[in-house]
């Protein structure tokens, strides 16, 4: 018999797929905000699955910020703007079948912008010989791999990001770009798969060798400036607006 090189089909868990229909439900606006959910026996019924696998669910919901659980009141669907964590990025990617609507492409650009700058100029300051030896190795690869290569270059493209991060010294920074490391990975990989045999993608990776050159001579203003003018270049060819 043939082995191929393949892996299971997992199936969803009955919670996952509880959590699923949930979320599509209030991200939709089908459940509104405020809105109260029927009693936990009732929507147990109506979604066929046991009531503690329902609860686990509507947990599962409250720690992302969609839903709210009082006590002896019920639960209600929570304005996730308000009470919402990082970990609802990824159920608003999977929503929206994997790409951005437009305020949320804003909003994700914009943090961009304010935490990477000064990522960059603390890495000028705290980065290590160790961490020098390894952004070359990715600008290395980043040279090696074909221009149609696109998830591996948009692989590249977090881990450089993402290494200037851990380069920083601040033990936050690289735990928030690995909590919405699927949305930063879908944007960045729409941006390679547009743009990928042309002279942009080869703009960014000057973009790249020359931070890292301003990060191992320590230059902090010009690494700062570098990454904001890296950031600013690839929004402007994320929304288009060229002539």
């Amino acid at each position: 018999m043939i082995q191929l090189p393949v892996q299971q089909i997992q199936l969803p868990s009955l919670k996952e797929a509880c959590v699923q229909q949930l979320e599509t439900l209030i991200l939709s606006g089908e459940l509104r905000m405020g809105e109260r959910l029927p009693p936990e026996r009732d929507l147990a019924a109506q979604l066929n699955i046991s009531r503690p696998i329902l609860h686990d669910a509507l947990v599962d919901l409250e720690t992302k910020g969609l839903l709210e659980i009082i006590p002896r009141r019920g639960t209600y669907v929570s304005d996730y703007r308000r009470n919402g964590s990082l970990a609802i990025l990824s159920s608003l990617l999977n929503y929206h079948d994997g790409s951005l609507n437009q305020e949320l492409m804003g909003s994700m650009l914009e943090m961009r912008l304010l935490i990477e700058s000064e990522t960059g100029r603390l890495a000028a300051v705290n980065r290590t010989e160790e961490q020098l030896k390894e952004f070359q190795i990715i600008l290395d690869d980043e040279k090696s791999t074909p221009c149609n290569e696109v998830q591996t270059l948009t692989n590249l493209d977090f881990a450089f990001h993402h290494l200037i991060a851990i380069a920083s010294g601040n033990q936050i920074y690289p735990l928030i770009l690995n909590s919405f490391r699927t949305v930063y990975t879908s944007i960045t990989g729409d941006f390679f798969s547009k743009y990928y045999d042309t002279s942009v993608i080869r703009t960014v990776h000057q973009f790249h060798q020359n931070i890292i050159e301003a990060i191992q001579r320590q230059d902090v203003e010009g690494t700062h400036q570098l990454m904001i003018k890296m950031l600013n270049h690839g929004e402007t060819y994320l929304k288009g607006d060229v002539s």
